[in-house]
């Protein structure tokens, strides 16, 4: 394949190879769908007139030449739309570039003296409470959201301690989290606010760099800002 003067592939060479690709495949069915009308014909030609094929036979082989086109035919189909599929997810996550997203993780940036996060819950609950942490680990502040229905509900951090008194310095912080139902404790899932820096595509597989949390799916998405 052709590599222009920056070292790069172009995109005229890359749908050239694909189309290269798509016709030899056409190619190879083609030739063996004539070999077998080839045999077929010559086998009738050779047949003993006193025993002649059956014509159920001729049927089955024509329907097993015609089962073997159309099962390529309907891979080849498949390819197109997996390929397609794969290309629009590209384009739907480079187009998050620049944008905030929730993603699963306990983390909390400090800035400004303000921060956000998220939690997923599986179920209401009657009480939900965040306990944000230093980077030593010791509990700087408890938030407490009361009610919360099942599905995702963000939290915001005004950066301040127990005491109400503005912590130290900005930097990053860490959450954990607490949801009770009655008297029985739930499972919650931490979000963690991030930002979109690129997109990477690798083996057919669309990725989003958000920093921290290095390389997620689209799927690990949580919500979008």
């Amino acid at each position: 394949m052709a590599v222009n003067s920056t070292g790069n592939t172009s995109a005229a060479d890359i749908y050239s190879s694909l189309n290269t690709t798509q016709t030899k495949a056409t190619s190879e069915i083609d030739k063996a769908q004539n070999r077998f009308l080839m045999l077929l014909t010559t086998q009738l030609k050779m047949q003993d007139p006193l025993n002649p094929m059956d014509n159920a036979q001729v049927t089955s082989q024509l329907a097993q030449i015609s089962t073997v086109d159309g099962i390529s035919k309907l891979n080849s189909t498949l390819e197109k739309l997996t390929s397609s599929s794969a290309d629009s997810q590209h384009l739907q996550a480079a187009a998050l570039v620049g944008h905030a997203v929730l993603v699963e993780g306990s983390a909390l940036e400090l800035v400004n003296g303000k921060s956000m996060g998220g939690i997923e819950l599986t179920s209401p609950a009657d009480r939900v409470t965040v306990s944000v942490k230093g980077a030593n680990g010791v509990l700087v502040k408890e938030i407490n959201l009361d009610a919360r229905d099942a599905g995702i509900t963000q939290f915001v951090w005004d950066g301040t301690d127990m005491a109400g008194t503005a912590v130290a310095e900005d930097g990053k912080y860490s959450f954990t989290v607490s949801a009770i139902q009655g008297t029985q404790k739930l499972v919650t899932t931490p979000l963690e606010l991030a930002v979109v820096q690129s997109v990477e595509r690798s083996g057919g597989q669309t990725r989003l760099n958000v920093g921290q949390q290095s390389l997620v799916s689209m799927n690990d998405i949580k919500q979008i800002y």
